[in-house]
């Protein structure tokens, strides 16, 4: 199977949605889901829908500017210490992966050259 951009999306979506679902679920533990998991799962599956309707119209500029600006988002929140519980941040480091591949899966911007007379 090939990885494409909108797979890749996709897989992003689903894993999101699946934290949230998740959070619902452990929502009596306050020690696994806290206001910012909340914060954090809402923008995140907010971010993924975004970028999945990038991914099937094709807008490549926009997408590869998401993915790369929800990648380092995602890496800095995973580095700060104690802000997530540890299955968020294991949940973002995945979605990090997957919105790496969406830019190193997007079309190159060819080059065009023009010559001179």
């Amino acid at each position: 199977m090939t990885l494409t951009p909108r797979l890749l999306t996709a897989g992003y979506l689903t894993l999101s949605v699946a934290a949230l679902v998740l959070a619902y679920v452990l929502r009596h533990h306050p020690d696994l889901v806290t206001d910012a998991v909340w914060v954090r799962g809402s923008l995140v599956v907010a971010s993924a829908v975004v970028a999945n309707v990038l991914a099937w119209r094709g807008d490549v500029r926009r997408l590869r500017i998401v993915a790369i600006v929800m990648t380092v988002a995602i890496a800095v929140v995973v580095s700060i210490p104690g802000l997530f519980p540890v299955w968020l941040r294991i949940e973002q480091v995945l979605c990090g992966l997957l919105l790496l591949g969406v830019v190193l899966t997007l079309p190159r911007r060819q080059v065009t050259s023009r010559s001179h007379s």
